[in-house]
């Protein structure tokens, strides 16, 4: 069995959704016979999951719109987050019939593979009690929101590589009161020159999701393959505008 990669690059928040919908609908017909993952960067947006409170989103809508910020109210769980540039987005698309029927166990298996993903990078994930999620010392790496239909998952994580943190002002992260939230590089600023090195040439964020798509497929105990995103639209029957 695989775990067919297909990498995005930068894509509008409402352009990726429909997409993993797509996707998750082929992969209940058969018509995507292997499991999925889509990585992705998108423009600024703040999603509200299922369990969104309103006072958990700080800013106006006028606030939001003078810093270029959507706004998306979604069918994933969790509560109020922030996708941006510089974070590793990614959305598994993968039929738990064929591993383990238990949405707990996935989520797990999601922190596992973040976690194994940070430590070639010198970076110590953890779980936090109560939480669902990666943190590192205390401080928040990446967020997760998933939701299953016929035991097919989307929705997924978001990991902060070079994240411009300011943006998690804007909200009460996942609804998580005095969180602090941090990023890949922040992380390594005791490596300053390096960490500085490859954030500007782009070989972190490179780095980052290479080590991503592998621990994804060791903890599901899949074959790595790319997927080329027309091959993708043509599997979930997407037709673009001519």
């Amino acid at each position: 069995m695989k775990l067919l990669v297909c990498e995005l690059g930068t894509m509008p928040y409402r352009a990726a959704l429909e997409l993993q919908r797509a996707a998750a609908r082929a992969r209940i017909t058969g018509a995507l016979d292997e499991d999925l993952l889509l990585l992705v960067e998108h423009p600024p947006v703040v999603t509200l999951g299922r369990s969104s409170k309103a006072q958990h989103l700080l800013a106006s809508p006028a606030l939001l719109a003078a810093r270029g910020v959507e706004l998306h109210e979604v069918e994933r769980g969790g509560d109020v987050t922030f996708h941006g540039p510089g974070q590793l987005v990614g959305y598994p698309i993968i039929d738990l019939k064929r591993h383990r029927q238990d949405l707990h166990w996935y989520l797990r298996q999601v922190e596992a593979a973040l976690i194994a993903s940070l430590a070639p990078f010198g970076i110590v994930g953890e779980r936090s009690k109560g939480f669902t999620g990666v943190w590192t010392g205390g401080r928040k790496l990446a967020s997760i929101g998933v939701h299953t239909r016929d035991w097919v998952t989307w929705h997924g994580f978001a990991l902060n590589v070079t994240t411009d943190l300011s943006f998690f002002d804007l909200m009460v992260p996942c609804g998580i009161s005095a969180v602090e939230m941090t990023s890949v590089a922040r992380e390594l600023e005791h490596q300053a020159a390096a960490a500085d090195r490859m954030a500007s040439d782009g070989i972190l964020g490179v780095r980052v999701r290479t080590q991503v798509a592998a621990a994804f497929a060791e903890i599901f105990a899949l074959e790595l393959a790319e997927l080329d995103l027309s091959d993708l639209e043509r599997v979930a029957g997407i037709t673009q505008p001519a």
